[in-house]
């Protein structure tokens, strides 16, 4: 993190997928844009601390391999379980392991058309089959919400039949998929959903196929300064901002 007194807007070139964060000496990795989603808290962050933190892009499985092939940064900020499969890898300090916040995956629909039904497990089934196209993150490219979504589709006997109309998604919104007409349907953690306006934001997946992603932050074994990274990461898990995080469709675990 460096000391930089002219600020750019670090998410003016940016696209939608996960975040990678960049500053002058090294990096702060960001899975599923949770920093875009908090420009606010690093605003003030870097008021106060005289740090400059700039943002990219990229996937959660993309950035653990970046990380795993020597990327250098300052903070990452993962899923609690690909964090936890560093400890002891001096990749991160294990101590400083922190959850900041959790994300469900929720739907998107057509502006104008019936409100799609997915109170319960065999209404989102037929929602599902009903509609003619499904958008959703390519497993493939390692988004955290699509490799679940798949073995949620698995589960519930229908993954032959939404492969078959699938419109992937790879690094953006799924639901820019229905605004764009090229789907019904999209499904996307919450916080990606709601950024996507000209949709229907139809809500959370029902509970017993729910699966909230916990994501945490951790300093850099290697960071170049550690004062400066924890005190990122202890702004983002200051109680205070709850009521943001949860406006933007995350929520503090």
């Amino acid at each position: 993190m460096s000391n930089d007194d002219q600020y750019d807007d670090p998410f003016d070139d940016l696209d939608d997928s996960d975040a990678y964060v960049r500053n002058t000496h090294g990096y702060v990795g960001d899975a599923e844009g949770l920093l875009r989603r908090a420009i606010d808290i690093i605003a003030t962050f870097e008021k106060e601390s005289g740090h400059r933190v700039i943002v990219e892009n990229d996937t959660a499985g993309a950035l653990v391999r970046r990380i795993n092939d020597g990327a250098q940064f300052d903070v990452v900020v993962l899923t609690l379980d690909a964090l936890e499969k560093m400890v002891g890898e001096k990749k991160i300090m294990d101590d400083t392991v922190t959850p900041l916040v959790r994300v469900g995956i929720g739907v998107a629909a057509r502006l104008g058309s019936s409100r799609p039904d997915i109170s319960n497990i065999e209404s989102l089934r037929k929602t599902l089959l009903a509609a003619k196209a499904v958008a959703y993150i390519n497993p493939s490219s390692g988004g955290t919400s699509g490799i679940y979504l798949q073995q949620m589709f698995q589960r519930l006997g229908i993954l032959p039949q939404i492969r078959a109309k699938a419109v992937l998604v790879t690094g953006g919104l799924a639901a820019q998929r229905v605004a764009s007409n090229q789907a019904d349907i999209a499904l996307q953690q919450w916080s990606e959903i709601l950024q996507v306006p000209g949709v229907q934001h139809v809500g959370l997946l029902p509970a017993p196929v729910q699966n909230y992603t916990i994501y945490a932050g951790a300093v850099s074994y290697n960071a170049r300064d550690r004062d400066a990274a924890l005190g990122l990461i202890a702004a983002f898990s200051d109680p205070g901002y709850e009521p943001l995080f949860k406006k933007r469709g995350v929520e503090m675990p």
